[in-house]
């Protein structure tokens, strides 16, 4: 990454034309603070904690709503909100560098497809929006939640405050109340609504127009992830913005040269200057 390219993203996150889409690799550094065991957060870290750390069917391990998929066949889907709830609501993890680092900057628009709360502590101080994706739920043509936040709780609202930070967390958290996309079936009806406009706010499509985007943290090999990335890109400048993949499969070039970001061969602690982490993000 050259100099002129850090400066650039740096001040584009800063001001806003730049929005970052954190992926599994923003929390390569983050540990249980009790075990010093590192937080599951890409597909096969998530399928072995869910597993009680041993693996499951190969054509299970493939990617994780495959694997929760599965369990909740067998054991019914609030077995998988439960992991999910245990995992990154009841558990106390390390804070991440990235996150600190996006604390200080304070984008006013970040989209996390995580599902931890660390973003969500890094604006703990200031007022936000919060969006979280919802899926398989009766009552509502919509397949989101909306939020403000307001320096100490968390209400439901009908419309974002355009004025205050935007948080996305499209595949849910455990704050301010449960909710995820995790098996094949909650992404079949996520993606699905998403296509059809329903899983994004009205004032998120009209401030989403001609932005550019960092994605962070995130491989580009499975196609779950990427038809979420997107369509949750629609309507972005083109270029559409850049992505940090140290070291990019071929699939990946393809797959960013289609859609119009600029690959870089560097990771987000490149970015950041917080050095390296010997938890290198998966293939």
């Amino acid at each position: 990454m050259t100099p002129e390219l850090r400066e650039k993203l740096l001040s584009g996150l800063g001001n806003g034309s730049i929005v970052p889409y954190l992926g599994p690799g923003v929390l390569a550094d983050v540990i249980n603070a009790a075990s010093g065991a590192p937080i599951p957060a890409d597909s096969d870290s998530l399928i072995l904690a869910m597993n009680g750390d041993k693996p499951m069917a190969p054509k299970l391990m493939y990617e994780f709503p495959r694997a929760a998929m599965n369990v909740e066949l067998k054991r019914g889907r609030n077995a998988v909100s439960k992991f999910l709830s245990r995992t990154y609501g009841e558990t106390v993890w390390t804070r991440a560098a990235v996150h600190d680092w996006l604390k200080r900057i304070c984008p006013p628009y970040v989209i996390d497809i995580n599902r931890d709360t660390q973003l969500q502590d890094s604006y703990a101080e200031l007022p936000h929006n919060l969006i979280v994706g919802i899926a398989r739920l009766g009552g509502s043509d919509f397949r989101y939640r909306l939020y403000a936040y307001d320096g100490v709780a968390y209400h439901c609202r009908e419309t974002i405050d355009p004025a205050l930070p935007i948080l996305f967390k499209p595949m849910g958290t455990p704050k301010p109340e449960p909710s995820y996309i995790a098996s094949d079936a909650d992404y079949v009806d996520y993606i699905t609504e998403l296509m059809g406009g329903f899983a994004i706010p009205p004032a998120v499509k009209a401030l989403r127009k001609g932005k550019r985007y960092l994605l962070l943290g995130l491989r580009l090999n499975r196609d779950t992830e990427r038809m979420v990335m997107a369509d949750l890109l629609h309507a972005a400048a083109e270029p559409a913005g850049w992505v940090l993949i140290e070291q990019p499969s071929e699939k990946e070039r393809r797959f960013c040269r289609k859609v119009g970001l600029e690959l870089v061969e560097a990771d987000v602690f490149d970015l950041i200057d917080a050095g390296r982490v010997s938890q290198a993000m998966p293939a």
